[in-house]
C-alpha cells in the first residue's frame, strides 16, 4: 500500500464518507426513536397504512418483537442497504474509474509506484472506507438504543446483523470497483458497477412481493441477508459471511489483476 496516495484519496473522499455517516446516524437515531417497548404494535399498526405491495418489497411484513428485531426490521431491511450501496457506487468510481476518465490517472503512474500498488491502494481503501462507515453505524446504534432504552438492546444479536451488514457491504462495494478497473470511461463503469447492483436491490424488493416472484431469490446476493433471520438466531453466519467475503476477495482481485494488466488510454 502506498501510504502517501492512502492519504490523498482519504482527504478528497472524507466528505463524501461524513455525508452518508450522517445520514445512517439521522435515520438510525429516528427508528430508534420510535420503538415503544409499551407498545411495539402502534408502529406496526402504522405501517399497516401502506400499500400492501410496499409493505412486502420493503420487508416490513415480519413481527417486531423486541428492540434488536425492531431496528433488524424498519432500519437494516432497508435502509441500511441503499445507502451504502449508493455510498460504494459513488466512492468506486471516484477511486478508478473517473480518473482514467478525466486524465489525472496518468500523474499517478508517472509516479514510481506499480499499477498493483496503486490499485491495491484504492482497494484497500475502499475496505476500510466501508467497514469504517458500518462499524461507526454499529456503535451509534448502541449508544443511541442505550441512552434511550437502557439494557434493551439484545447487543450479541445486533452486533451479529452488523457483521453480516459488513461483508454483505463489502461484497456489493467489490463489484462496484470490479467494473471501474474494467473500463476506461465512467459512463461504462457506472452502468455496468451500478447497474448489478441496483438490479440485486431492485429484484430483491420484487421477490418478496408475493409468491409468484420467488424464484427471483437466486438472482441476487440479497437473499443471503435476512435481518430477521439474523437476530433470532435462524441463519449461518458464518457460512454467510464466508461466501460475501469470498465473493469480495474474488472481485477486489480481478480488479487489481485487470487493472495491472489492461491498455489504459490517457
Amino acid at each position: 500500500m502506498n501510504i502517501p496516495l492512502f492519504k490523498a484519496t482519504s482527504k478528497s473522499n472524507w466528505i463524501i464518507f461524513v455525508i452518508f455517516l450522517a445520514v445512517l446516524f439521522m435515520y438510525l437515531s429516528i427508528m430508534i426513536s420510535m420503538y415503544d417497548p409499551d407498545d411495539i404494535e402502534a408502529i406496526t399498526q402504522m405501517y399497516e397504512l401502506l400499500p400492501a405491495g410496499m409493505i412486502e418489497a420493503f420487508g416490513f411484513d415480519e413481527t417486531a418483537t423486541d428492540l434488536v428485531s425492531f431496528i433488524a426490521l424498519y432500519f437494516y431491511g432497508f435502509i441500511v442497504l441503499m445507502f451504502p450501496l449508493i455510498y460504494c457506487i459513488i466512492l468506486a468510481n471516484r477511486l478508478i474509474a473517473a480518473q482514467v476518465d478525466r486524465g489525472s490517472m496518468a500523474y499517478l503512474l508517472a509516479s514510481p509506484n506499480t499499477r498493483v500498488k496503486i490499485v491495491t491502494t484504492q482497494a484497500l481503501y475502499m475496505v476500510i472506507s466501508v467497514t469504517a462507515l458500518l462499524a461507526l453505524n454499529t456503535v451509534a446504534g448502541i449508544a443511541i438504543s442505550e441512552a434511550m432504552f437502557p439494557g434493551e438492546m439484545d447487543l450479541p444479536a445486533f452486533l451479529d446483523l452488523n457483521l453480516v451488514t459488513i461483508f454483505l457491504t463489502l461484497s456489493i462495494s467489490s463489484i462496484c470497483f470490479f467494473f471501474s478497473c474494467l473500463f476506461n470511461e465512467a459512463k461504462f463503469s457506472l452502468a455496468f458497477g451500478a447497474g448489478i447492483p441496483v438490479l440485486f436491490f431492485i429484484i430483491n424488493m420484487l421477490r418478496n412481493i408475493g409468491d409468484n416472484y420467488g424464484w427471483l431469490k437466486y438472482l441476487t446476493l440479497y437473499t443471503l441477508f435476512d435481518p430477521h433471520a439474523i437476530v433470532t438466531g435462524e441463519q449461518a453466519l458464518v457460512q454467510t459471511c464466508l461466501i460475501f467475503s469470498g465473493i469480495a476477495l474474488v472481485l477486489f482481485g480481478g480488479g487489481i489483476f485487470i487493472f495491472s494488466r489492461r491498455n489504459l488510454y490517457l
